[in-house]
């Protein structure tokens, strides 16, 4: 199937990333357990490891998947039972109900990496206007220590869910470019490079060589004419004597 040829297709993909770790339920590619690991030392939620399950409908991409915390965070924008609201995930076109245009909502061309980096900006930049978790978003209002307490006490709790052996990446690691790797050219792409362009310096060499012959066999030719004409002049001149 196309939809499950997409989702292997990101899942490889994402299991690449520093700032997720993902795999399979079951052998599911329909269902993925998610971790999100907040590497922006600016955040709040720096150092987390934040487990939550992605479910996706049979016609993905033309609907969005489900997301879910396992463990509900103190946030605005999640559910007590863990279930996240954020536009992204919300059906494709406008709604005159919420405000939402299409463009901020769910359309085919929206992958599983965006919505991720989508939550992890939410967790920071909550959208407060009209809370799915109504004491969270008083909190954050009214009460802002309170709530960066509560913040770090999630941070903390997240951490019992790191896989045993499973090294946590720093923010070095997961932004660490990738330049030095784009600069190895092995060998052989270097020798491709030389027959696209017109060949290696010792061709190069041995068309400037079979030119310098062209020219001196010209020369040459030249030369006989020029003594033929002369040996003609002079038999010319005897005749006239």
């Amino acid at each position: 199937m196309a939809t499950e040829r997409l989702l292997m297709n990101e899942y490889r993909s994402l299991s690449k990333e520093k700032w997720t770790n993902i795999e399979l339920i079951n052998e599911n590619i329909f269902e993925w357990s998610v971790a999100l690991i907040v590497l922006n030392e600016d955040s709040a939620y720096y150092g987390g490891y934040f487990k939550a399950r992605m479910s996706f409908p049979s016609n993905y991409p033309y609907v969005p998947p489900q997301f879910k915390f396992l463990r509900p965070l103190h946030h605005p924008n999640i559910y007590p039972d863990g279930k996240l609201c954020i536009s992204i995930l919300h059906q494709p076109g406008d709604d005159e109900m919420s405000g939402e245009t299409a463009a901020e909502r769910w359309n085919p061309t929206q992958r599983v990496e965006s919505v991720l980096i989508s939550v992890l900006s939410l967790l920071d930049d909550a959208e407060v206007s009209s809370p799915a978790n109504v004491e969270a978003g008083i909190n954050l209002r009214n009460h802002p220590d309170k709530y960066k307490e509560m913040v770090k006490k999630d941070l903390e709790a997240s951490k019992a869910d790191i896989p045993k052996g499973y090294v946590m990446p720093t923010a070095e690691d997961a932004y660490k470019t990738v330049k030095e790797d784009n600069f190895n050219m092995d060998w052989d792409d270097s020798d491709q490079e030389e027959l696209d362009f017109g060949g290696s310096d010792s061709e190069f060499d041995e068309d400037m060589e079979v030119d310098d012959e062209a020219s001196g066999s010209e020369d040459e030719g030249e030369g006989e004419e020029k003594e033929e004409e002369e040996e003609e002049e002079e038999e010319e001149e005897e005749e006239e004597l």
